[in-house]
């Protein structure tokens, strides 16, 4: 009964927190969609770990479109076989994970290492942050420790159960001998999705393209 909760029936409460929730929040609460910016609070520790955590963030959803969502036998058809892909993985995942994992640890400790950042944090961003962090170091751990000690394919068992989440035929059976450490990476990713409508992190749904191309805000101290 657990395993037909957590992995048949857990996703899609989590998906609906964050579709339906986010919904709302945009056309109830849209003065409160911001990401509530504290460049002003601080600003010269954000010019390394904001542009290394959003490159690492956008490397690793690639890596996870092509390892969850595109089914093996595609890239092996491709002419990609077993070991190719595993080096290619290793190789995109490594650089990936080093800045993914390195930028938020540098914006958690703008974030708490400061008094005046801490105050300015809700208690909704708090929970964010434990769940992104389980998330980020969940993955990069099982990650390496998979490669060290070989032996579990992701792409057969986590991949294939996340793409029949998708396709409302949720097949559990593929989640039955998942490792702890992947499993943890399930959990924490959920737990984000349920998050996501009550904190900063809408405003990546913003899509601020105009960013690239506006003047820049300049704060004054006075």
């Amino acid at each position: 009964m657990m395993k037909q909760f957590a992995w048949g029936v857990l996703p899609y409460i989590a998906f609906t927190f964050l579709i339906v929730g986010t919904i709302v929040r945009y056309t109830v609460f849209e003065r409160n969609w911001t990401t509530k910016s504290s460049q002003f609070l601080s600003k010269s520790d954000l010019k390394i770990a904001g542009p290394m955590f959003h490159l690492g963030l956008l490397m690793a959803f690639g890596g996870h479109v092509i390892g969850v969502l595109i089914p093996k036998f595609v890239t092996e058809a491709a002419g990609i076989n077993e070991h190719l892909y595993h080096m290619i993985a290793l190789g995109g995942g490594a650089p990936a994970g080093l800045l993914f994992f390195g930028g938020f640890i540098l914006l958690l400790i703008r974030r708490f290492g400061k008094d005046r950042m801490a105050v300015n944090t809700s208690t909704m961003d708090k929970w964010l942050y434990l769940f992104l962090f389980l998330a980020i170091f969940s993955g990069c751990a099982s990650t390496t420790l998979n490669a060290v000690q070989g032996g579990f394919d992701y792409r057969e068992t986590i991949s294939p159960w996340f793409r029949s989440v998708l396709m409302f035929s949720p097949e559990i059976g593929y989640m039955e001998n998942v490792p702890l450490m992947f499993r943890i990476h399930m959990f924490s990713w959920m737990a984000v999705a349920f998050l996501f409508p009550f904190t900063r992190l809408v405003h990546c749904l913003s899509a601020p393209f105009e960013y690239l191309v506006r003047s820049p805000i300049i704060y004054r101290k006075k």
